[in-house]
């Protein structure tokens, strides 16, 4: 696909073996992209998903107990999934993989792109990018401990800052990556050393995309509505998009990207019928997941987010902010969703809070 293409020109990319139904991907997100928020995006829409960054070492120590089981959560219904790998020692990185693909990760996504501090400071993420012999070893490690069925991804950032040196490295372990047989790799216009502080710089992954040719490159950063997704992969030549905050209390965002690539008009917002229904849904899910005693703690925060498409957005998110039982849940439901009435399209998000890694 070339930049500025028509959207009758815009097609479904394919990973490895896996030929995706629309361009049109979950992120993985820290703290978000659990079982339910990918079962969501996937009934809305989204042609695949990946589940929030795990530590190889987090991996290979998981015994299966209570509160850590959900981390290999996969269904049937979500093939493909990716599971997302970070860490710093390149030894741990292939047993890992090989733990996510026996837990039924179709695909194995290596994190290079997290611009946390802390992760920086222990070696791991954005950091890979300043060492490339580091990172292609990583590559490496993980593409030889799979079969070749399996398909390996990277996530980057368009380097660890803006100098001649980290651009350098960036395309170094681009273009070996693929050589050690990565199947696609996901670029975010930000520089580590950015974090999430100013625009992502699309231009940046038209020259990927251009010196890539017909090999998969994924774009993220700035996408808040679909139409960004859609514009992204006109004006850039990436073959699909991965939305991270965007689809955060937002699977609706999935389906209107479907609807503008097939060239239909936007869908209108959700009613809050609409979005109580769906509330009820990712609360059931989260449920199952977690149980009673803790589907709460993490369903607050994705209420707080469903909140910016509710018409008295600041009454719905001040109410989901205290909610600590199920039963605090039910009643926001009832008191703020009770009457139907048009949702409205979320602002665009500009901040981080709450999130770490895949924004």
């Amino acid at each position: 696909m070339t930049a500025t293409a028509s959207i009758s020109e815009l097609r479904a990319p394919s990973i490895g073996p896996f030929q995706l139904r629309t361009p049109f991907v979950q992120a993985a997100l820290s703290g978000y992209s659990d079982w339910p928020m990918r079962v969501l995006a996937r009934r809305f829409g989204a042609s695949y998903a990946l589940c929030e960054v795990l530590l190889d070492q987090f991996v290979l120590q998981l015994k299966g107990r209570e509160r850590t089981k959900h981390h290999l959560k996969v269904t049937a219904d979500e093939h493909p999934v990716g599971g997302q790998l970070m860490g710093s020692s390149p030894e741990e990185f292939g047993p890992a993989a090989v733990r996510l693909m026996e837990a039924g990760f179709s695909v194995i996504d290596i994190n290079f792109g997290c611009p946390v501090k802390k992760v920086l400071g222990r070696c791991r993420g954005g950091y890979h990018l300043s060492q490339p012999a580091v990172a292609l070893e990583i590559v490496r490690r993980v593409r030889d401990s799979l079969p070749d069925s399996v398909p390996v991804t990277l996530k980057m950032r368009r380097g660890i800052d803006d100098s001649a040196e980290s651009r350098d490295r960036f395309f170094e372990i681009l273009d070996g990556a693929f050589a050690a047989g990565v199947s696609a790799i996901t670029v975010h216009g930000r520089t580590v050393e950015q974090k999430y502080i100013g625009p992502s710089r699309w231009s940046f992954l038209r020259e990927v995309k251009d010196h890539v040719g017909d090999r998969t490159i994924l774009g993220s950063g700035d996408l808040f509505s679909a139409q960004a997704c859609l514009d992204m992969m006109r004006e850039t030549g990436v073959d699909g998009v991965t939305i991270a905050r965007g689809a955060i209390g937002n699977p609706w965002i999935f389906q209107q990207a479907e609807a503008l690539w097939n060239g239909e008009p936007l869908p209108p917002p959700p009613t809050v019928h609409q979005q109580r229904d769906v509330l009820e849904h990712h609360f059931a899910l989260a449920l199952e997941t977690y149980g009673p005693e803790r589907c709460t703690t993490p369903m607050r925060k994705f209420g707080v987010k469903y909140a910016k498409l509710h018409p008295q957005l600041d009454q719905v998110r001040a109410a989901f902010c205290i909610v600590k039982t199920p039963a605090d849940w039910a009643a926001v439901l009832r008191t703020h969703y009770a009457s139907d009435g048009p949702g409205q399209y979320p602002d665009v998000d500009d901040s981080a809070s709450g999130e770490s890694c895949e924004v």
